[in-house]
């Protein structure tokens, strides 16, 4: 949990449970579980345990809710990024129970629920008919094939906001029958982070920017990662040369997240949907 979120996308981060397994090629390597396994918990796995928190902790975002109402400003938080609010365990039913009180108490907070298991969504989640004005619902899709399939089960749940994270972005995605039609109401994109973290071409970033752009979506580059283009000569870098769809080769360099950055072709891109 923190206030302040460092995630570019978000004011606050919270975890009602750490924990989960993975079951995409975007999991691979998961920093959720490094961070979890560098403090010594082995929570990865059907049969793991997972990680649960004190009242204090639960209290939290009330005391956001409290100080966005004072500011009259909506907060954004993140829900489960060491975990998935709708992973099938039956174990998590009661804590999910306390999350969807815990989201009624917090109005003034609007709660992105990040999956990669949107087909469960349904199943689990007491609003999947009548949205919540302060929730939206989101998937991950690091290429066409898990966006097929993902972005359809989203669409079978309402939300406010129905937004998509492309990242780590692993190939082209052309999502322009979804966004012609308004469905998807916010994109964002990423490179991976990680000591093995796999590049991506900027043209599939520029792909998707341009997309949300004609079809006026907000857009958000959230990061580069590890893999950014090489924008200057660096002394003995790690390279690597990756080439797209199309032929077009780039050459991108290895380097810490906080040099790759966020900047495509000279600026940000901080979209984000409007809030009430």
């Amino acid at each position: 949990m923190a206030k302040d979120s460092g995630i570019e996308w978000t004011h606050h981060t919270f975890n009602p449970w750490w924990g989960c397994v993975k079951v995409s090629p975007a999991c691979a390597h998961c920093y959720a579980e490094s961070w979890a396994r560098r403090v010594g918990m082995n929570l990865w796995g059907g049969d793991a345990r997972r990680r649960f928190f004190s009242e204090k902790h639960w209290r939290e975002p009330v005391k956001w809710n409290e100080e966005a109402e004072k500011r009259a400003t909506r907060a954004r938080v993140s829900c489960a990024s060491m975990a998935d609010v709708f992973e099938p365990r039956m174990d998590l039913d009661p804590w999910r129970k306390q999350l969807w009180t815990l989201i009624e108490q917090t109005p003034w907070l609007d709660w992105l629920l990040l999956t990669k298991r949107p087909g469960n969504i349904k199943h689990v989640y007491p609003w999947a008919k009548m949205p919540r004005e302060n929730v939206w619902l989101g998937t991950t899709a690091e290429t066409q094939k898990s966006a097929d399939i993902r972005i359809e089960r989203l669409l079978s749940v309402e939300a406010r906001v129905r937004f998509l994270s492309c990242e780590p972005l692993l190939s082209n995605i052309d999502l322009s029958r979804w966004l012609a039609k308004r469905q998807l109401g916010w994109v964002i994109a990423g490179g991976e982070s990680g000591g093995q973290a796999r590049p991506t071409h900027p043209n599939w970033i520029r792909s998707l920017r341009d997309q949300c752009h004609k079809t006026q979506v907000p857009f958000h580059l959230k990061q580069w990662g590890h893999w950014s283009p090489l924008r200057e000569i660096v002394e003995k870098p790690r390279r690597i040369e990756l080439q797209d769809e199309s032929g077009v080769k780039e050459l991108l360099t290895w380097r810490s997240k906080t040099l790759s950055g966020r900047l495509l072709d000279g600026r940000t891109w901080d979209g984000y949907p409007q809030t009430q």
